[in-house]
């Protein structure tokens, strides 16, 4: 009996090819932190996925730091750039945004699912700069935010914007430098790359402090031996 799989939006099947930058990571005994032979051989696959990340999405490779998942990269963002700012998100997004800064401020959405721009509008001419998240697409309801138009209020009010893209990558093009975004949340998974890996990818310029200091891994926003074999299979 022949089954099918229809919950791709949850999570996509592992496409062959990152499976087998998977399998070869797997074999590298190399921590891509060690100046050894074996830690530059590790290096080389760590730092092209990253090139291959920042290619896909418009971004420069340092400005990709790779996280457990879009649930850490969308905290990273809101803990790091958020700082000293009023934090501001759409009522649809995901709980991943919702619940990673305390006093968030909720901004409605119209009868069609998508951020009332001029109750935005009104808030960030309101107050103290501030960091808008809005999500890409949004996961229960398919819905489109504008970005571009939420992009130019944020450049009018001086707002930093942030994108939870996890719903759309893959599926929609989608460039950071493009978006006009400051940052951009990304999760394998939900494009055939392998659960475990996710990114945050930055303007340049921009260096939000880590939610998880350590050895100075991923420029110092990232502490923790990266998971090779996932990015690996990230950047297939």
């Amino acid at each position: 009996m022949t089954t099918l799989y229809l919950d791709a939006n949850a999570s996509e099947p592992l496409r062959p090819e990152a499976r087998a930058a998977m399998i070869a990571a797997l074999d590298l005994p190399g921590n891509p932190s060690s100046i050894h032979g074996d830690g530059r051989a590790a290096r080389r696959v760590l730092e092209q996925a990253r090139g291959q990340v920042a290619a896909r999405f418009g971004c420069r490779p340092r400005d990709v730091v790779f996280t457990s998942g879009a649930t850490e990269a969308n905290a990273l963002a809101i803990h790091g750039l958020g700082a000293g700012r009023r934090v501001l998100a759409g009522a649809t997004e995901h709980p991943a945004v919702l619940r990673a800064a305390s006093g968030l401020e909720l901004i409605p959405v119209l009868p069609d699912g998508q951020m009332d721009l001029e109750a935005l509008e009104a808030v960030l001419a309101d107050g103290p700069p501030a960091l808008v998240c809005a999500m890409a697409a949004n996961n229960e309801t398919g819905v489109l935010h504008p970005l571009l138009d939420i992009m130019l209020l944020c450049q009018r009010h001086g707002a930093l914007l942030h994108v939870d893209a996890v719903q759309a990558a893959g599926r929609l093009p989608l460039s950071l430098v493009e978006l006009g975004a400051d940052s951009l949340a990304l999760s394998a998974h939900k494009m055939g790359g392998p659960k475990g890996a996710g990114a945050l990818l930055l303007r340049p310029g921009l260096d939000p402090a880590a939610l998880l200091p350590g050895g100075g891994q991923e420029r110092g926003r990232r502490g923790g031996t990266e998971a090779l074999p996932a990015i690996a299979g990230f950047g297939a």
